[in-house]
């Protein structure tokens, strides 16, 4: 028994360096076939802490055809004050001041909207505030998408992870990419099934953007980066999710409320609300994630020391991936207490949508 369990690890393993192999990286020195108009969206609310950051980013981008337009997302604290003492008169940067939310929109959502009317480009990228990047990002993103003929690129970004809990889940979000989605179909084909976005870094031809209805097409959506990604395949256009983690980074979360409250609304959305998805993730990540370091441990004081084996094939997973994500390596030894706080939010996330109780997030409450 415990040979076949050893081999299913090793499968594991082997199966998560093959399926990176699909996953294309930012090229290093891009080139591209053309210089469009570029216009870098970025909503805001309630972000005075990442306005310097996120800003000194955009000032010392090397792409010269690009607009930055920033929307004001009503927030209560210093976020327009520090965007004008920031910017301080670059006339490359436009600020909007967001409107009212509508009824049955989401926020962010509502704000992408808003963004998109404003742009002049003829590409869209869409960057979440709390981004950093390197200088050619914007043009290596651009070269990718040439040399694919993809009408939206998209990618998650390496994570600063600080608080626990961040350390703990924001991880999990390569991981998940990596074991459980077939990158091949995702970049390859139009099968929607089998679709990843993430909506810190989203590059559409504004003109695909367009025809498939833009934000307004996902206007409810608390995944809304992974629905407008399938509308655009069932427009029959492509798709190419890449790892971005060279170039642009992220920090997520500066508290560990703030990692729970965040995770707790996408969790369970994320899998389609499905039940039965999240009884079998649930059964699958205890039995082959959290199982292993106690039969480690047993293994260690009976002299069964095979049975260390599969504790360290889930560590050797996680290495790959925070190898090839450029996270912290020393991580990979707290994947069983991270597989768990992924199961715990997933609950968490789960009994909310079942006791029909609403999600928050940034002072606002979604259904």
């Amino acid at each position: 028994m415990m040979t076949i369990y050893i081999g299913i690890h090793l499968f594991f393993l082997a199966w998560i360096i093959i399926n990176r192999l699909f996953l294309p990286a930012l090229p290093k020195q891009p080139k591209l076939s053309a210089e469009p108009l570029v216009s870098v969206l970025v909503p805001m609310r309630n972000e005075e802490r990442n306005v310097k950051v996120l800003i000194k980013s955009l000032k010392n981008s090397s792409y010269d055809r690009a607009e930055f337009i920033i929307l004001n997302d009503q927030s209560t604290d210093d976020t327009q004050g520090e965007l004008e003492r920031t910017i301080a008169g670059d006339d490359r940067f436009t600020i909007l001041q967001g409107n009212k939310l509508p009824t049955g929109w989401v926020g962010k959502v509502h704000a992408c909207h808003q963004l998109q009317q404003a742009a002049s480009g003829d590409y869209l990228l869409f960057v979440d505030a709390d981004v950093r990047f390197r200088p050619k990002a914007i043009e290596q993103s651009l070269a990718l998408m040439q040399r694919k003929g993809a009408q939206l690129l998209t990618g998650f970004p390496a994570f600063d992870v600080a608080p626990f809990l961040s350390k703990l889940l924001v991880p999990m979000l390569h991981f998940v990419i990596l074991f459980h989605l077939p990158i091949a179909l995702a970049n390859y084909t139009k099968f929607k099934a089998a679709t990843a976005a993430n909506g810190m870094w989203m590059m559409f031809e504004k003109g695909s953007y367009h025809k498939i209805g833009g934000h307004a097409a996902v206007y409810g959506s608390l995944v809304e980066d992974v629905h407008i990604a399938r509308e655009v395949k069932a427009h029959g256009f492509k798709v190419v999710l890449a790892n971005i983690t060279m170039s642009v980074k992220c920090r997520m979360y500066d508290t560990n409320a703030e990692v729970w409250e965040g995770f707790l609304k996408n969790s369970y959305a994320g899998i389609g609300r499905s039940s039965i998805m999240a009884v079998g993730l649930i059964l699958f990540y205890s039995f082959f994630y959290i199982l292993p370091p106690f039969l480690a441990l047993y293994g260690l004081f009976s002299g069964l020391y095979w049975w260390i084996f599969p504790y360290a094939l889930t560590v050797a997973q996680r290495w790959y991936v925070d190898m090839v994500t450029n996270q912290r390596w020393y991580l990979s030894f707290l994947i069983p207490l991270q597989a768990a706080a992924m199961l715990a939010v997933l609950v968490g996330s789960m009994r909310k949508s079942l006791k029909k109780q609403s999600y928050s997030w940034k002072g606002r409450h979604y259904s």
